[in-house]
């Protein structure tokens, strides 16, 4: 029997070689999903295929009896069968199917909510999903690094919608235009994703800011009502501080400036109208004029003193609040439902007097396609689930979410509060969320200027003219 040549080994480690990478390839892609069904039948197509890949690898090695002696017949061979096996890898490669990887910055039970729907994603197509957890701040540095190597971290990022018109418009991001229908969503949610009528990013489930949430049985233990008026108002206020225990009526949330920017855009919404609302988040009202300053002075400011709590960290302080041992009150988006044990025990209320009631802050949660996804079949065929009334019925119903496609019946959210949510947006003024609109260096601003007054109210008119130097 003839033993191979030093030359025929080489091949044969070579192709090897090649197929154990492939395979390997293959392996942490499956790893990824985590999904042991699909593994075992993915294992069970590779034995097989390997069997013939072997084949394959013996067919090469006799192929060549002396590289001195080969012929262009010879040689020829060799590449067939080389060929042969890259297909029946890809072939492998093509039934166990890609694996999306999506990021978005939900943790926690918030997370617990969210990948139910890429559960049902997976189910309707079969196309295996991951989600990495990163908030826009912690991405806002990386993404640009990134673009600029011609990667992406994953295949549909959720990010501030500033951003994805900024990179849309810089070729980083894929176009959407046509795949689903303007006409199915919220009157101009779309339009802070769009460049020169060219739309390069979805709306997502929002959160409405409605106002103050409550727990029902500690407003009952402690005979308190809803307020009507702001006089009233400021008694509940006084009241809670009055309780035993409690360190401040209202707990302040705080991340890296929100929700006091949200609380912020409340007290504007209500005292100064949905229209000065719009005003400042268009630049055509400057934050120093008088009429910003008045509305500070009159109602924000003397709440400072005491009434609100210096800034707490909004994910943490929150059992504070809701077991009613240090706080009373709490500013916070309509994704409070999902944070809390009991939502049926939660009760809301925007500050009182009109104009408050005419129009309600909606932050849409905006997410993309990057221009560099490996996948843009199966990313494209995410982002149109994510946009559905189909995939935002599955959301809502994990409560803590408003659909941003108005074909979301009523009766997909949970009954209570957040059907009750659902209702109070119905026919109101939605006002979009001015710093996230404005984004860029206003937003970063305007966060840090609010921690600076929620410590030291007698720097408001400092406060102001920082924010107005950075508004549009």
């Amino acid at each position: 029997m003839k033993m191979p040549t030093t030359m025929e080994n080489v091949i044969t480690v070579l192709v090897l070689i090649a197929i154990v990478t492939s395979a390997g390839s293959l392996w942490y892609g499956l790893t990824v999903a985590d999904d042991v069904g699909t593994l075992t039948d993915s294992v069970a197509t590779l034995v097989d295929q390997m069997g013939d890949l072997a084949t394959s690898v013996a067919s090469v090695a006799t192929s060549v009896a002396d590289l001195a002696t080969a012929t262009t017949a010879d040689l020829a061979a060799i590449a067939d069968d080389i060929t042969a096996i890259s297909d029946r890898v890809k072939e492998v490669e093509k039934e166990i199917g890609p694996t999306l990887t999506v990021i978005g910055p939900w943790s926690g039970a918030e997370m617990d909510a969210f990948l139910p729907v890429l559960a049902a994603f997976e189910n309707k197509t079969g196309t295996k999903v991951s989600y990495r957890i990163y908030r826009a701040e912690d991405l806002a540095p990386i993404l640009p690094a990134q673009f600029a190597a011609g990667q992406a971290p994953g295949d549909v990022i959720f990010m501030w919608n500033w951003f994805i018109q900024e990179k849309g418009e810089e070729g980083h991001i894929l176009e959407v235009t046509g795949l689903i229908d303007e006409a199915d969503f919220r009157p101009g949610v779309l339009d802070l994703v769009k460049v020169d009528n060219k739309l390069y990013g979805g709306a997502y489930t929002g959160k409405g800011k409605p106002g103050f949430w409550y727990r029902k049985s500690f407003f009952t233990a402690n005979g308190l009502t809803v307020p009507t008026t702001w006089a009233e108002f400021l008694t509940l206020v006084d009241d809670i501080a009055a309780i035993p225990g409690i360190v401040n009526p209202i707990l302040s949330g705080d991340g890296v400036g929100w929700p006091l920017s949200d609380i912020t855009e409340h007290f504007i919404a209500t005292y100064g109208g949905p229209q000065l609302h719009r005003d400042l988040t268009n630049g055509t009202v400057a934050w120093n004029s008088t009429q910003v300053e008045t509305l500070f002075t009159d109602r924000i400011v003397p709440l400072l003193d005491g009434d609100f709590s210096d800034p707490k960290t909004w994910d943490t302080y929150i059992e504070n609040w809701w077991n009613g041992s240090e706080y009373g009150l709490y500013f916070m988006g309509s994704w409070i439902t999902g944070m809390v044990d009991d939502p049926t025990d939660l009760g809301v209320f925007s500050l009182p007097e009109a104009p408050g009631a005419e129009g309600v802050v909606f932050s849409a949660d905006y997410f993309f396609v990057p221009a560099y996804t490996e996948h843009p079949k199966e990313a494209l065929e995410l982002f149109e689930f994510l946009a559905s009334e189909e995939g935002q019925s599955h959301q809502v119903a994990e409560g803590g979410h408003i659909a941003t496609n108005i074909n979301v019946p009523l009766d997909a959210y949970p009954p209570g509060v957040d059907t009750d949510m659902a209702i109070a947006m119905t026919g109101k003024e939605t006002l979009l969320d001015l710093d996230d609109t404005i984004g860029g260096e206003f937003q970063t601003t305007f966060w840090s200027q609010l921690q600076l007054l929620w410590v030291q109210p007698a720097q408001l008119d400092a406060v102001l003219d920082a924010i107005e130097a950075k508004a549009p």
